[in-house]
């Protein structure tokens, strides 16, 4: 096994630890905005119609999201969702990212993350960010730069912007591209087993299973190089 000349990231649990999700809070921040709001439509009203039209999709079940490899952007959602409850905003689709976003998930960098990401500037491994998510990479990115200003991050991937979600190899190949690197170049650290890790072994890259915030139930594996935190992952790669 060799040193990575890049190691690219998971966001979620992996960069950036998130709050439980809320989506009653997020869309009572959003609600702020409505500039009509034909039926009187409550936060928890257009929510629970939120939830009817992602079991339609087949969105978000744990068991089941790996299977689910093209990306729905959250303002085609959001856009669908509130025109078909009679409600006109006065934010754009980034802007309402941001603030559904930020109320109804705040995040803080996980526990030592800064420093490993300093171990790796020092050490010459390159860096990057490849995030199953519905946000726009516009939002996306302002988050992760804003709560972890000293990174030095080549590019930020989020598959809103880019069709396919993890564990589709499509995605994998798009960073590779960017980063003019072939597979074994390369390692994927991340926190969920079925699309971080599967997903990046399956297009060549080295997966590295980075449990040390993860908020469902895994079973351990011994097939698979696994961290319990930054500080494991930074004596691994003392070692190869």
């Amino acid at each position: 096994m060799k040193e990575p000349k890049m190691l690219l990231f998971d966001y979620g649990q992996t960069l950036v630890a998130e709050e439980k999700f809320d989506g009653v809070r997020g869309t009572r921040a959003v609600m702020e905005y409505a500039v009509e709001n034909k039926y009187g439509r409550t936060a928890e009203e257009i929510q629970a119609a939120a939830d009817e039209m992602n079991r339609e999709l087949g969105r978000f079940d744990p068991a089941r999201r790996h299977l689910f490899q093209v990306e729905i952007p959250n303002h085609m959602f959001s856009g669908y969702l509130y025109e078909s409850q009679g409600i006109k905003l006065s934010i754009s689709g980034a802007e309402f990212d941001r603030v559904f976003w930020n109320a109804a998930s705040p995040g803080k960098p996980t526990a030592g993350i800064e420093a490993f990401l300093r171990f790796l500037k020092e050490r010459g491994i390159r860096t990057g960010v490849i995030s199953n998510i519905t946000y726009s990479g516009e939002a996306v990115s302002e988050r992760i730069h804003r709560l972890l200003p000293e990174n030095e991050f080549e590019f930020i991937i989020a598959t809103s912007e880019f069709l396919y979600r993890k564990p589709n190899r499509r995605i994998f190949e798009l960073a590779l591209e960017k980063a003019e690197l072939s597979p074994e170049e390369v390692w994927y650290t991340g926190d969920q087993y079925d699309c971080d890790i599967v997903g990046a072994g399956g297009a060549g890259l080295t997966p590295l299973w980075y449990i040390g915030a993860i908020d469902l139930p895994y079973e351990e594996r011994d097939d698979v190089l696994t961290v319990k935190c930054w500080e494991e992952a930074q004596k691994l790669l003392e070692t190869v």
